[in-house]
Formats: C-alpha cells, structure tokens, sequence
C-alpha cells in the first residue's frame, strides 16, 4: 500500500517509564487509567498506542505479561481497530526472558508491534543496555510470534544497525520507524540532526518523529509537514508550554496535534487504513 499524502500515523505513548504522579497527576500509571486515556486518544483520531505498564504496588516499570494482558484486554473490550505496540525496553531490566515475556501473550491479548531499540544509550541519569545479542535475540522473537518490529532510533548509527538487521534477515519491510530527537547523548532536535536521520532511513520505511521534552511538539509539527508521521504523549513530555508553566494532559496534547495537522490539509491514518501501511 502506497502512503497517502494527507496522512500520517500518529503513535500516541500515555505512560513511558519516567513520569510519575509526583511529577505530574496526569500520568496514566494504573491498567484502569491507562485503558481510558488510551481510549480517548483512538476517539480523538489516534493510529496506535506505544504501551509500558506499571507494577501494580510499586507505580515503576515492569515487563510481567499479565499487566500487559489485563491493559491489552481493557483496551480490545472496547476497540478492537486500534493498531498496539508493547515496550520490550531494557533501561530497567535487561535479561532477555524479561524484555520478551510480553511477547508470548496469544489470541485477543496479542500486541501488533513490540518496541526494538537499536543500539545502546545514555539519558540523563540512566543507561539503556541493548547488547547486539539482544537485539538479534529480541527480532527473532517477534518473527517468530508474528509480532512487527517498532524501530526506535536516537541516533545514525541505530539506524546503520537496522539496515544490519535487514541484512540478517531478522527484520522485514515495511519498517515502522520512530525517530525519537532531543536525547542528551543523542541526535538533538534540530532539522540538520532530523533530515539526516530521514535521509539514512532503508527503503519501504514508514518514520513518525518524537521528541524528549518541550522540543517535542516542534519536531512533530516539522514531520506532519513533511510527510512523516509523530509520537506524542506524557511519555517524552509532560509540559504543554514552552515555559513549563502549564502541565500537559495526553489528550490536551493530542487534540492540539490533529488540530495543526489539519490547518495543513491532513489528519491521522484510521487504525484500518494504517494496518496494511505497516504490514500488520
């Protein structure tokens, strides 16, 4: 399937692992509130959801399945269209049994996509360790759960490690790309660092950009204009003003994208239109 002009996907992400209630009390963290603002977001136009989950006493990060089923299966109960990703993310556990649990879900439970970071990085105060064992070990697993690969890219040379991927057979097009700008050790959120990272993209990508922090709205309006898809959401940025003055709601943030994108003549891809796009 061609991609349409006046479309893009949007990939809405409500939780992350960084915010908490402390920081902001919009933050989605609870399977029950996680399923309403994501349903809210598929009402107001959203493509696809990028999920993490919570431990249900703790409020931080976990990989266990059953927490990805009950939000899976919260979300599905009322929307089966909507196109989900899981976090297969090692910033806070790194053992390959760990990062793919989620992956074994079946039937109604079973994600779209699951999220592959390409290479290893530094944010602020913590490490992302992604061994090239891992991130061998991780796609394979997908291929073989017929789950698709989210190709989360901070930099160049996560992007030359798709194409070695691709190379290995371990990943397959169409590539869904997220081109996440503005990381400390990483590609900043600039257009010479965003039209370089596009320029690298391997053949048959799809590419939505996001952004850490403020710059996020601004590299999402630059990729709507320029053909590209976004990721929003209280995950990468819990402001809604540059002054951070004003803290953001998920659905404030997305409400203001669809509004942007259509004063350009464009809105977000339906879930159904996307699926064949991204080949799930």
């Amino acid at each position: 399937m061609e991609k349409c002009k006046d479309r893009f996907v949007l990939n809405f992400t409500p939780t992350g692992m960084i915010p908490t209630k402390e920081m902001t009390p919009h933050v989605p963290v609870d399977p029950p509130e996680i399923i309403e603002q994501v349903l809210e977001a598929a009402e107001l136009g959203t493509t696809m959801v990028h999920l993490h989950a919570r431990d249900l006493q703790t409020k931080q990060p976990t990989y266990k399945k059953q927490i990805y089923k009950e939000i899976i299966g919260g979300i599905r109960k009322h929307n089966k269209d909507l196109i989900i990703c899981v976090s297969t993310s090692g910033r806070n556990f790194n053992e390959f049994e760990k990062r793919s649990e989620v992956l074994d879900l079946e039937g109604g439970s079973k994600p779209d996509f699951a999220s592959l970071t390409l290479s290893s990085l530094n944010f602020n105060q913590q490490a992302s360790v992604n061994s090239p064992e891992m991130i061998q070990l991780l796609p394979a697993k997908m291929k073989e759960k017929h789950i698709r690969p989210e190709l989360e890219a901070f930099d160049l040379g996560m992007l030359n490690y798709a194409r070695y991927l691709i190379k290995k057979r371990l990943i397959e097009p169409p590539y869904y790309f997220n081109l996440i700008l503005g990381n400390i050790a990483c590609a900043q959120a600039d257009l010479l660092h965003l039209g370089l990272m596009i320029n690298e993209l391997p053949p048959q990508s799809i590419w939505s950009v996001g952004a850490v922090g403020i710059p996020q709205l601004q590299m999402n309006t630059i990729s709507i204009a320029f053909g590209g898809g976004v990721r929003v959401g209280l995950e990468d940025n819990i402001w809604y003003d540059d002054d951070r003055t004003l803290l953001a709601t998920n659905r404030r943030l997305v409400e203001r994208l669809i509004k942007i994108s259509a004063s350009m003549g464009k809105r977000p891809y339906t879930p159904q239109e996307a699926r064949p796009l991204l080949g799930v």
